[in-house]
């Protein structure tokens, strides 16, 4: 996987969709949560209340689920990944009002109630296109709201680690184009298209948010190693590619760098039919 690859590609390799459910624990333990002022305009632009019912599609361990639960709503949060759903049950506990089903969506049956939020984050590009809008519109309410949150890889942070380091993946990952670079946050095209041009959404809106994170060279690794393309790798390569990027963190940048995300929120409202 190329170190700038963005959560936005249509990759569905069934293969690929399922190594995250291999390191259940340690994705709990390394990917980050999302930005306090992403999830306040979430919850702004949905309205999302204490009365409010909602269905998370790939919640993961828990990132976003648990800032959803701060607000007290009803949420149901599908997980396709047993060990990941099993996690989230846990680190979810002490929220009687979260329920997590072990379940792939496109097969999950919906319940009869509708819901007034479908949220999804870092997760819709998993979710088969020809399914997800469709079963997304069938799940909400008439005016019901739907929030897909992107993430990004951008340029910033230890801007000269993340140009340097591109030589361990042209060494290591044979996938990866050469010269290839972080793009800036400016030069991120939003892609609410497939969105806009289904008949049952209407008023779109996006909403971006930045945050940098600095990791260790053991907490950057942690990461790396949960990224689906890191993990699909062959065990030589990938040991290689990791002694490679420790190298570099280390002897580098005094064992300690800085990334930067881009989190781009989506919210569209459910028409009525």
């Amino acid at each position: 996987m190329p170190w700038v690859e963005s959560t936005t590609g249509e990759v569905r390799d069934p293969v690929l969709r399922e190594t995250f459910n291999e390191a259940a624990e340690l994705y709990d333990k390394a990917r980050p949560g999302y930005p306090p002022a992403l999830v306040a305009e979430l919850a702004r632009l949905t309205g999302l209340r204490p009365e409010s019912r909602v269905l998370e599609v790939g919640p993961g361990t828990g990132q976003l689920t648990r800032s959803l639960a701060g607000f007290g709503c009803h949420i149901t949060a599908v997980e396709l990944g047993d060990a990941m759903a099993a996690v989230a049950r846990r680190r979810l506990a002490r929220f009687p009002r979260v329920d997590v089903r072990h379940a792939e969506f496109e097969r999950w049956p919906l319940p009869e109630e509708p819901f007034d939020l479908v949220a999804c984050a870092t997760a819709f590009h998993w979710i088969d296109p020809a399914v997800r809008l469709e079963k997304a519109a069938d799940a909400l309410r008439a005016g019901g709201r739907l929030a897909v949150v992107v993430t990004h890889h951008v340029a910033g942070g230890t801007t000269d680690f993340f140009t340097r380091v591109q030589d361990c993946y042209e060494r290591h990952d044979p996938a990866t184009p050469p010269g290839l670079r972080l793009r800036p946050s400016s030069e991120i095209c939003s892609d609410t298209q497939e969105i806009e041009d289904c008949p049952r959404f209407g008023d779109v809106t996006v909403t971006r948010c930045e945050q940098d994170i600095t990791y260790t060279a053991d907490q950057y690794l942690d990461v790396l190693c949960t990224y689906s393309g890191h993990r699909a790798l062959d065990s030589t390569r990938r040991a290689a590619l990791l002694a490679c990027v420790r190298d570099l963190i280390e002897k580098g940048h005094g064992g300690r760098i800085t990334k930067r995300y881009l989190h781009e929120l989506t919210v569209a409202t459910r028409v009525t039919p």
